[in-house]
């Protein structure tokens, strides 16, 4: 059985899709920092899992330096 996903691309253009509708007409604020607060934890842990908490490999992977993974997982607390 073939499993079909949608590009990373059109999961963020539905998710936000579904975000304006449940603000019933309110106007956004702050979105560009809610959507990096949202996506980062997640992305951060995810790749830490799939590098076996290797930080070096996950921050290569990341395309950051090993001192800003870092910080970041500090901030998160993961």
């Amino acid at each position: 059985m073939e499993v079909k996903t949608k590009p990373l691309g059109a999961l963020t253009d539905e998710a936000l899709r579904h975000y304006f509708i449940s603000l019933n007409g309110q106007k956004p604020a702050n979105l560009y920092q809610l959507v990096l607060g949202e996506v980062e934890k997640p992305l951060f842990r995810t790749v830490l899992n799939y590098t076996k908490g290797n930080q070096s490999e996950a921050a290569e992977i990341l395309g950051i330096n090993r001192g800003t993974l870092r910080k970041k997982l500090k901030i998160h607390k993961l």
